[in-house]
């Protein structure tokens, strides 16, 4: 799936920078997954590129917006010259195998 998000920072010291997907995305994400209870934080396996960067990681589950944080890490961030307020299109794969 590809769309856009914007970057922000997760209050805290130390905070994390994330996007936060789309409500059809998380919905797609549901759908494709199942429910995954006993998952550590609700994390699911993907794959994910912005610009010319390409990683793997988890999203994870946020039940503040209902969706999915995408966290996105500084290597990542400094190579694509993007920030929290950015938005950037990402394309995302999930790997995790339904079912597990």
């Amino acid at each position: 799936m590809v769309f856009t998000g914007e970057l922000w920072l997760s209050p805290g010291p130390g905070g994390w920078t994330f996007i936060t997907l789309p409500k059809d995305c998380a919905d797609q994400i549901r759908f494709y997954t199942g429910t995954r209870k006993g998952r550590a934080w609700g994390m699911i396996k993907v794959k994910t590129r912005i610009g010319k960067s390409e990683w793997s990681t988890a999203i994870w589950l946020d039940k503040a917006s209902g969706s999915f944080l995408l966290p996105v890490k500084a290597a990542v961030r400094k190579k694509e010259d993007i920030a929290a307020g950015y938005e950037s299109e990402v394309s995302l794969t999930v790997l995790t195998p339904p079912g597990i």
